[in-house]
C-alpha cells in the first residue's frame, strides 16, 4: 500500500459535504473555483465529457470542410481562414485532457472515499 502524502503535498478543499478534506493534486482533478468570473465554470466529469463531445462535433466539420477544400481544389481558402484550425485543436485537446484529468481525480476519490470537492 503506497504511503500517505505528507500535509505540505495536500490542497485543503471544502467538500460537498462541508467538511475541510486534503486531496493530493491527482485526487483534486480540475480547477473547481469559479476564477471570480461570472459565469460558473464545468468542472464536473459529465459537463466536461459533454463539451468534449460537443467539441469533437466541431472537429467533425472542421475535417469535412478540408476534405471538401481539397476536392474543390479550392486552396486559397486556407490562407484567409488559418485562424480557425488552432482556434477548433486547442478547446478540444484541453477539454479531452481536462476529461481524463477528471475521470482520474473521481476514481482516487472513490478509491480513498473521499467525497468531492465543491471549491
Amino acid at each position: 500500500m503506497p504511503s500517505r502524502p505528507s500535509g505540505d503535498q495536500l490542497i485543503y478543499r471544502r467538500a460537498e459535504n462541508g467538511e475541510m478534506v486534503g486531496y493530493t493534486p491527482d485526487e483534486y482533478g480540475v480547477r473547481k473555483d469559479d476564477g471570480g468570473g461570472l459565469v460558473k465554470p464545468v468542472n464536473s466529469s459529465g459537463g466536461i465529457l459533454f463539451l468534449a463531445l460537443l467539441l469533437t462535433a466541431g472537429m467533425g466539420v472542421l475535417v469535412y470542410f478540408v476534405v471538401q477544400v481539397a476536392v474543390q481544389g479550392s486552396w486559397h481558402i486556407f490562407g484567409e481562414v488559418w485562424w480557425v484550425f488552432p482556434a477548433c485543436i486547442y478547446p478540444f485537446t484541453f477539454a479531452w485532457a481536462s476529461y481524463f484529468k477528471e475521470r482520474r481525480a473521481e476514481k482516487l476519490r472513490k478509491a480513498r472515499n473521499l467525497a468531492r470537492p465543491v471549491e
